[in-house]
C-alpha cells in the first residue's frame, strides 16, 4: 500500500528515500514501468505517464498505470488523451475519456492530465469541466492538469483565466513556442498573473535550458520527456502500422542519465 509523507511524495516504507523538495518541481513523462523506476533513479519529483509518446501521449492501460504506481515512490499523473491530434472532441470521445478519468481516480493516480477546446481557439469550459468532475467525484485530492492544449489556444492568458476558475491546479505549456525555451515571453506573462494556477514549461525541454526557464519565467515546474530511442528491429523486418507513420518499429525510453541531468541543472 502507498503512502503519503508530509512532503507530499510516496513512501512504500520508512526505508524508501523521498525526492529531494524543492521550490521548482521536475516532471517527467514516461512511458512504461521502467521509466517511472528511472525517473525515480534520476531525481525527479513526479512522473507523467502516457502512452505513445511519438504521438504527443495518449491515455495508457489501466494495467500499466498500475505498473507504474506500483515500480517507485513517485506521484504518477496520468494522461487522459483518447486520441492524437486536435483537441476538439465530439461526444463519443467525451464519454470514452469521462470514463476512463473515473477509472484513473479510482485507482488512486496523485493527479491526471485533461484538457479539452473549441475550434475558435478557445478552452472547452462545458468539455473540460466534465472531465474535471468525472476525476474529483471519485477523488477530490486528484491533481489536474490542463497539458499543453494551451499553446493551441488564441490566447492564452485569457485561457490561463479560464482555467484558474475550474479547479485547474497546474497548467503544462511551452510558452505557445516549438520549445519551451523560445516561449521565454508568455511564460512569463502567464506566471505574473499570479493565480493559483501552477506554471509548468514543458515542450522540448534540455537539461541545460532549466536554469534560464527557472531564472528569466519564474516557473512552478519543469516538465520533460529525458528519452532515447529504444533498440529497433532489424532494417529487414516487415514493417508494423501504415507507409507515411515515420517509423513504427520506433519507440522511446527514459534515460536515467537525462533526468539526472535535468535535475543536477534545476538544482543549481
Amino acid at each position: 500500500m502507498h503512502h503519503v509523507n508530509p512532503s507530499g511524495f510516496y513512501s512504500m516504507t520508512a526505508q524508501v528515500p523521498v525526492q529531494p523538495i524543492r521550490a521548482v518541481q521536475l516532471e517527467i513523462a514516461i512511458a512504461s514501468a521502467s521509466g517511472a523506476a528511472a525517473a525515480q533513479a534520476g531525481g525527479a519529483n513526479r512522473v507523467e505517464l502516457c502512452s505513445g509518446l511519438e504521438l504527443g501521449g495518449l491515455t495508457p492501460s489501466a494495467g500499466l498505470v498500475d505498473a507504474c504506481m506500483e515500480a517507485g515512490t513517485l506521484p504518477v499523473n496520468v494522461s487522459l488523451r483518447p486520441r492524437p491530434g486536435d483537441f476538439h472532441y465530439d461526444e463519443s470521445e467525451l464519454a470514452t475519456a469521462e470514463r476512463e478519468a473515473r477509472m484513473l481516480a479510482r485507482q488512486g493516480v496523485a493527479g491526471v492530465v485533461l484538457g479539452a477546446l473549441r475550434r475558435d481557439g478557445t478552452i472547452d469550459v462545458p468539455a473540460t469541466s466534465r472531465l474535471i468532475a468525472a476525476v474529483l467525484d471519485q477523488s477530490a485530492d486528484t491533481v489536474i492538469t490542463f497539458h499543453r492544449a494551451i499553446d493551441h489556444v488564441a490566447d492564452p492568458i485569457a485561457a490561463l483565466k479560464t482555467l484558474a476558475g475550474l479547479n485547474v491546479h497546474r497548467v503544462l505549456s511551452s510558452g505557445q513556442a516549438h520549445r519551451a525555451i523560445d516561449g521565454l515571453a508568455v511564460l512569463k506573462q502567464m506566471k505574473s498573473l499570479n493565480t493559483e494556477v501552477e506554471i509548468m514549461a514543458g515542450g522540448g525541454v534540455r537539461p541545460e535550458d532549466i536554469p534560464v526557464l527557472i531564472g528569466r519565467a519564474r516557473i512552478d515546474a519543469v516538465h520533460l520527456s529525458a528519452k532515447i530511442s529504444g533498440p529497433s528491429v532489424p532494417a529487414s523486418a516487415v514493417a508494423l502500422g501504415s507507409a507515411d507513420q515515420g517509423d513504427p518499429n520506433r519507440y522511446f525510453i527514459t534515460d536515467e542519465s537525462l533526468v539526472r541531468s535535468a535535475a543536477e541543472n534545476l538544482d543549481k
